[in-house]
């Protein structure tokens, strides 16, 4: 059974979890400024935690296309007294950090936080595994080219899902090499990928599976959602869960998602049809 080591706490994942989303970045593609004052964020995460999210993730770095650079000093500045608002003010809060920092991730965790999501896989920070690795917390890494400034003109693959595969089986060997035991995969819906390429990767997503690491899908209100139906992110929810449900029944374990109430459905109606 695939378990993760949150602060002592076992997780398991034979029933999939959801990880709610909260950006403090005012240019988020979504919910950019939204949560801006403590009432705000805590209303937020509350709201998250009653509708059955597992995991919160905090980011303070956008990371959608030509996101703009932000300096560590301003993430640190950004995202290190959320962490302990939430901390003190829901104690048994697991919190993911959204970050390719090893300096943000470790100060995080030192702060309270229980896991690392990092969109580059170690790739953008040479310490980040081996701080993991000392931080003993469960790592989410994910499949990217580039950075999110170049990363959409990186989109040329021999062979979309192998080459996915490829580049997890040599992150996933680098980080067992320093004794990273908790790893997590998410394929990267909408980094390095065209929208075409999204849906290639959503119909193989089953494939993923041969590397026996749990899988976080994080499909919520993008772009291959919206651009398709022709609609923006604020009206992408159903698009959402129609994608969310696929990913379920492909093998996802975590679904990271701005509507938790929603993605908790999912998983709940899924189980009941025995899926």
């Amino acid at each position: 059974m695939m378990t993760i080591n949150c602060k002592g706490q076992l997780v398991a994942l034979s029933t999939p979890k959801v990880m709610g989303v909260l950006n403090v970045t005012p240019d988020s593609f979504f919910d950019g400024g939204k949560y801006k004052d403590e009432t705000a964020i805590l209303n937020q995460v509350e709201a998250m935690l009653a509708n059955g999210a597992t995991f919160i993730d905090v980011g303070a770095y956008s990371s959608k296309p030509n996101a703009a650079e932000v300096s560590e000093a301003e993430e640190l500045q950004r995202i290190l007294p959320i962490v302990e608002l939430l901390i003190t003010t829901f104690p048994n809060i697991l919190i993911s950090i959204d970050t390719f920092r090893s300096e943000v991730a470790k100060r995080c965790i030192h702060t309270g936080a229980a896991l690392i999501n990092d969109i580059s896989a170690g790739l953008l920070d040479p310490l980040m595994l081996p701080t993991v690795a000392d931080l003993k917390v469960p790592y989410i890494m994910m499949h990217m080219r580039g950075t999110p400034q170049t990363m959409q003109g990186l989109t040329s693959y021999t062979n979309l899902i192998k080459d996915i595969i490829f580049y997890f089986s040599q992150r996933i060997a680098a980080a067992r090499d320093l004794g990273i035991v908790d790893l997590i995969v998410d394929p990267g819906f909408g980094f390095a990928k065209t929208l075409a390429q999204n849906f290639e990767l959503l119909n193989g997503l089953e494939l993923l599976n041969v590397l026996e690491k749990p899988l976080l899908v994080g499909v919520s209100r993008k772009s291959m959602i919206y651009k398709s139906l022709n609609t923006t992110a604020q009206e992408a929810l159903n698009g959402t869960t129609v994608l969310n449900t696929i990913g379920l029944q492909k093998g996802a374990s975590i679904l990271r998602v701005h509507d938790v109430k929603e993605a908790v459905e999912c998983v709940k109606l899924l189980e009941l049809v025995g899926n």
